[in-house]
């Protein structure tokens, strides 16, 4: 789960971080006045969860307070990269001396948190990783023990920091790496740490996010979860207790198992097919599962066929089998479907399902043979079924919930 910058430097401010003056405004008239509070030059930001803000015209410096509100005005009323802008954050201008690029994410080679800095970072920090890859400095740190004083010491001197900041620059790290543990984040940025002209650091941008499979932790963070930054049918999927990935492809797969749904989606593209999405309805799949990983996948319009892949290990083939067709008598879908079914009572549960006239088959091979087949046999067009379904109740409006997946 993603933070907001605003939400993101409020958690550094709580542990220390020292970050700019400023607040959060939903309206134009809103920064204005918060503008007239920082009484000089502030800077707008749009709120929004995707990288190239300020090449998008969603970052701006007014000059007072007037400005402020004409600026604003344009950046609620913007889009970037199809993601609306509900809020701006107004911070105080700051004189900026030198940049530094500083984080802390999950090097999964080495099995360790690595804390990351560059003098030569700031905005373009992608362009330093692919060019000057040498002017990134890493340093890992055991979780056993935490980051000790002289890493932050080593970074330091390793980027060139005048000497006079390490101290301060010992403290900010130290305090990212409270919060990056603390918080269960997978990454903890700020980009750029900015040494000013008073010869202060300060975190002028703070983006964090926060491993799903710890937010029964963090019911605070949790409740910061923008859903426009997401795609409905991953928030409906939540809801139910399912694992659902929106791909690019045409083939729905329904599958128990995280390990399974992956070789599932494997063997899909081995036979020339192209899964539309990753799904794991999990262990004990109730018709209120089947039924609700159903319409999510056949609220995607580039669905044209189905193909499930469930392994009944603990939950009875036959009781699955059931589930699904309570499931299909409930969502009435009108593409086809295959079904794979393996483990305790496989037998009576296919023969239910073939009765019901439905494409079964007891090899995955197999299963992802017909449906790539039944691909090529589906009509070029077809009315989704139930799409609103999947539309959260309060969401707010979106055009478009493509979800930008890059870590920047």
């Amino acid at each position: 789960m993603k933070l907001h910058e605003y939400q993101s430097k409020l958690i550094f401010a709580k542990y220390g971080i020292p970050i700019p003056k400023g607040r959060v405004a939903a309206t134009a008239q809103e920064a204005r006045h918060i503008a007239e509070e920082l009484g000089g030059r502030v800077v707008i930001k749009s709120q929004v969860l995707v990288g190239g803000r300020g090449k998008a015209g969603g970052i701006k410096l007014a000059k007072n307070p007037e400005e402020a509100e004409q600026l604003a005005t344009q950046i609620l009323e913007m889009e970037i990269k199809s993601l609306p802008v509900r809020k701006v954050l107004v911070d105080e201008a700051a004189a900026i001396e030198s940049e530094i690029y500083f984080s802390i994410t999950n090097d999964r080679a080495k099995k360790k948190p690595v804390m990351i800095a560059s003098s030569a970072g700031g905005i373009e920090i992608e362009e330093v990783a692919a060019q000057t890859p040498e002017k990134i400095i890493q340093i890992h740190i055991d979780p056993l023990l935490g980051l000790r004083d002289y890493q932050a010491r080593d970074l330091a001197a390793s980027i060139d920091l005048p000497r006079d900041h390490w101290k301060e620059f010992g403290r900010i790290a130290q305090a990212l790496w409270q919060i990056y543990h603390e918080t269960d984040a997978t990454l903890a940025e700020i980009n750029p740490l900015v040494i000013t002209k008073e010869k202060k650091l300060l975190a002028l941008d703070g983006k964090m996010i926060i491993d799903d499979n710890a937010l029964f932790r963090h019911p605070d963070l949790a409740e910061m979860r923008d859903l426009d930054e997401e795609a409905p049918e991953e928030t409906t999927a939540r809801k139910y207790g399912l694992s659902y990935i929106k791909l690019d492809g045409n083939i729905g797969c329904m599958v128990n198992g995280a390990g399974l749904a992956m070789t599932s989606m494997d063997i899909v593209k081995l036979f020339g097919g192209e899964p539309a999405n990753f799904l794991d309805i999990g262990g004990g799949a109730s018709h209120e599962k089947v039924a609700a990983a159903m319409r999510i996948i056949l609220s995607d319009p580039n669905v044209r066929a189905i193909l499930l892949n469930i392994f009944g290990g603990i939950t009875r083939c036959d009781e699955v089998a059931r589930g699904i067709l309570a499931a299909m008598d409930e969502v009435k879908p009108k593409i086809p479907m295959v079904v794979r079914l393996v483990g305790t009572n496989a037998e009576e549960g296919r023969k239910l399902l073939a009765d019901a006239k439905m494409i079964t088959a007891e090899t995955l091979a197999d299963a992802a043979k017909k449906a790539v087949a039944a691909v090529g046999k589906t009509a070029s067009t077809r009315i989704p079924v139930m799409q609103e379904s999947v539309v959260p109740v309060g969401a707010p409006p979106a055009k478009n919930h493509q979800k930008n997946r890059s870590v920047r």
